[in-house]
């Protein structure tokens, strides 16, 4: 009795391997919190540097024109303006979704209700090898194609927003068509059937119904797409010309946060002036990556009310 009564009271292999289980994933979990809550300290407290301890007025480090931190304008103040940067990154990333939506969705479409069976068979596998090309081969391309063909037809240098939006429409387009055609995937058959049963066409039961019915989760694809082309640097700094001007049309050289942060963060020194401020702008995109993900559960919690 003592035998089987120890038996039973002593955990059995499943059981020990259940706890084992719980322990390496309750591990991996408090490390993943650990390494983002690291990486939010350390880009916050070096990008505060700036404010706190170079004592640069934050209104006009965001909406100065001059950037050059290693040295004083006529006020003795140094010149950390970022808005020609700010202005840039917004703008590429606005025009490269704008760009890349229609198309996007036009595929997704096709993928989906036009063509699902050879739509599916064909594209997919294009829209897997976009995603896979390393971003200095988009850049490269841009740089020996795009930006040859704008000095051709507009003249200048060929580099800016213009370059900057085409290289990023070719790289956020696989994004957005993949979370577009899950979206219009997750849209039950019925509502199809429903339409086509009442008497609309295709197109009309296309546009009537499916694009309203997931269109917060196409505006999710779109966010994806613009956070996607926010934080890209390597692509955009090969054709955006690296200039930290104020754009004035989109044919002129200028820069954006992620090309004068690759550019330059390994020509300063750690604590100075240039280096906090590199910093900082480091801190806008990771302000702007937390509001993309806000906007992101936003769109994704009205969607699920109205569902």
């Amino acid at each position: 009795m003592d035998d089987i009564q120890k038996k039973l009271m002593s955990p059995s292999k499943a059981s020990r391997e259940d706890i084992t289980g719980r322990i390496i994933s309750y591990t991996c979990i408090a490390a993943i919190i650990i390494l983002v809550i690291s990486i939010l300290y350390f880009i916050t407290s070096r990008g505060v540097a700036t404010f706190t301890t170079n004592h640069v007025n934050l209104w006009q480090f965001l909406s100065g024109e001059e950037w050059n931190p290693g040295t004083l304008n006529d006020h003795g103040q140094p010149q950390v303006g970022a808005l020609p940067m700010i202005v840039t990154s917004f703008s590429v990333t606005i025009l490269a979704a704008l760009l890349a939506t229609p198309f996007a969705i036009a595929v997704a479409l096709f993928m989906t209700d036009i063509a699902p069976k050879n739509g599916a068979k064909f594209l997919q596998p294009v829209i897997e090898l976009l995603v896979g090309i390393p971003s200095v081969v988009y850049g490269f391309i841009g740089l020996t194609v795009v930006v040859p063909a704008i000095r051709h037809i507009f003249g200048g240098t060929g580099s800016g927003i213009l370059a900057g939006t085409i290289v990023l429409f070719v790289m956020v387009l696989p994004t957005i068509t993949s979370l577009a055609v899950d979206a219009l995937r997750a849209v039950p058959a019925y509502f199809r059937s429903a339409s086509l049963a009442l008497g609309a066409t295709r197109f009309q039961t296309i546009y009537k119904v499916l694009l309203r019915a997931a269109m917060p989760r196409l505006l999710t694809a779109v966010i994806f797409g613009m956070a996607r082309a926010f934080g890209e640097a390597l692509a955009v700094q090969m054709v955006i010309g690296n200039a930290v001007l104020m754009p004035h049309n989109l044919v002129t050289p200028t820069a954006t946060l992620t090309s004068q942060l690759t550019t330059n963060i390994g020509n300063t020194i750690m604590g100075t002036l240039p280096n906090n401020a590199l910093w900082s702008l480091a801190l806008i995109l990771l302000l702007m990556s937390l509001v993309f993900n806000l906007i992101i559960r936003y769109i994704g919690k009205r969607g699920e009310i109205k569902s």
